[in-house]
Formats: structure tokens, C-alpha cells, sequence
């Protein structure tokens, strides 16, 4: 099984990149990418395990980008980590969620459930490769009684119109597109499904988006179906994976959602389009 789109520690996932590699090994996948949130901190330790384990893991994250206050999700890979312009932005994307995380934390005070962020906000400005977002937020809400899982602490307080919810500040999309090109890497819309903007597609790949994730654990056949046709059309290249973060309540397990190896090859002659390794 193939599946590029995993989440440690390093971000918001609940398995070390060690025990994540670990995890989705025995789970039966064999091609890996670690995608955490603004960061790639967690992919050296992933790939000593994966290393071990005889399995193959690439570079990979998961850049938000803004839509008119709106998180869209930006899946890259076979990117250079260690260009300049690549790092630094996403050292302030970083940033910019140590800010949010704190205005929710300030709101969810005010209405009568404050919650313990200062350990967590200390941990990230001490480790700045470490990246937060509100599932951690939704994990202090269960801590302190307030929630029993995330989705409840999403659905009545975190999410989009919900009285705890800061929007987020951050780059467009085709800014994000350009960071990556410029990094070396190729680009892929992250659960379309999800995000619902299928009216900007279009637009994005002209901006140069290079790929969709047609395969996620929230497509069911349907979806999967209408992307993969979608894709098709606009010349896209496919990418797919779980989105595992370990979260117990939400049942997905690594390879939950698999990309097709004749999808894999092509994402691999692809790679080096924008001068890359």
C-alpha cells in the first residue's frame, strides 16, 4: 500500500515519526509520506525507522494556505527542505499558529472554559521545528473535562463559526504553490471533498497546482470517482493517503486510503518538474 498523507507529533498526529513509520508498516504500507502541518521536524527520525524497516519514506507536509478565511490544505513533495525562501516561510507559518492557538485559547476562557495552553505554547517556542494547531487545543479541552472527543470539541467550538473559532491569517494559495515550485517540489490539493472549493480548481491549476488528492479516507466511491475525473480533464497528476493522525475516536488506520501504484509512477516521472531531486 502506498499512502502519502500521515501525521506525527511533529504537528497534530498522536504517534512519534517513529511509532507512526512502526504503525503503518505493520498496517501493511510499504510507500510512506509524512505530512505534518507547516513542519517537516518529524521526517529524519521517520526515516531511520523506515529505513530499518526496509520500507521507502519521502519528504512530505501539509501547508495551510487561506481561501477568504478558510484553511486550504496544501500537500507537497519531493520538495528541498532546506531552501531558504521554503524554510522561512514556514518558520512564520508556525508562528502565525502559536497566535491562533492563544486568541482560542483566550475565547474559550471567556466562555467559561479556560484550558492549560501555556505548557503547550512554551514547548513550541522552545522546539520552533514543532508545529500546533487545534487538535492540541481539542486535546486540553478533553483534559479538562469540557469535550470527550475532538469532533465534539470541533462541532461546538473549534470549527469554522463556532464560538471559539479565530480565523486563521495566512498566504493564498497560489502563493503557497509558488513557495513550493520554488523549493523544487510538486503541489497537491489536499481533500478536495473536504475543502469544497471545486469551483477554484480550475484556477489553481493554471497557477500551477499540480495535483489532487483523489484518494481520502473522507471520499467514498462517489467522490473518489468524480475527482479521478476531475483530474483526468485538467491533466492533474493523483495523489492519495489517510490523513492517520491516530486519533482513536476517528477509526482510520494507515492505508486506509491507498494511492495506486500506476498513479505513484507518475507522481515519481513528475518529480524534478520544478527542479527538484
Amino acid at each position: 500500500m502506498i499512502d502519502l498523507h500521515l501525521h506525527t507529533t511533529a504537528s497534530d498526529g498522536r504517534l512519534t515519526p517513529t511509532e507512526l513509520v512502526a504503525h503503518a508498516t505493520a498496517s501493511g504500507v510499504r510507500i510512506l509520506a509524512v505530512t505534518d502541518h507547516d513542519t517537516t521536524d518529524g521526517f529524519d527520525e521517520a526515516a531511520v525507522e523506515a529505513a530499518r524497516l526496509d520500507v521507502l519514506a519521502i519528504p512530505g507536509i501539509e501547508i495551510t494556505a487561506v481561501e477568504r478565511g478558510r484553511d486550504v490544505h496544501m500537500l507537497a513533495y519531493f520538495f528541498d527542505r532546506r531552501e531558504a525562501a521554503f524554510s522561512q516561510f514556514l518558520a512564520a507559518q508556525r508562528v502565525t499558529r502559536l497566535t491562533r492557538i492563544a486568541e482560542m485559547a483566550t475565547r474559550l476562557d471567556a466562555l467559561g472554559m479556560p484550558v492549560d495552553v501555556h505548557t503547550l505554547l512554551d514547548e513550541a517556542r522552545r522546539d520552533t521545528g514543532k508545529s500546533i494547531g487545534r487538535p492540541r487545543l481539542a486535546r486540553a479541552m478533553i483534559d479538562a473535562g469540557y469535550v470527550e472527543t475532538t469532533r465534539e470539541a470541533f462541532d461546538q467550538w473549534l470549527g469554522q463559526g463556532r464560538p471559539a473559532y479565530v480565523e486563521r491569517a495566512g498566504a493564498p494559495s497560489e502563493h503557497v504553490i509558488e513557495i513550493v515550485h520554488g523549493a523544487g517540489g510538486i503541489v497537491s490539493l489536499a481533500h478536495p471533498g473536504r475543502t469544497q472549493l471545486d469551483e477554484r480548481i480550475p484556477a489553481l491549476r493554471d497557477a500551477g497546482l499540480d495535483a489532487i488528492e483523489v484518494y481520502h479516507s473522507d471520499h467514498d466511491v462517489e467522490k473518489t470517482a468524480s475527482y479521478l475525473d476531475l483530474a483526468r480533464k485538467l491533466d492533474l497528476l493523483i495523489t492519495g493517503g489517510s490523513d492517520f493522525h491516530g486519533e482513536p475516536a476517528h477509526g482510520i488506520e494507515p492505508g486506509a486510503s491507498s494511492l495506486p501504484e500506476p498513479e505513484w509512477r507518475r507522481l515519481l516521472d513528475a518529480r524534478g518538474l520544478h527542479g527538484g531531486r
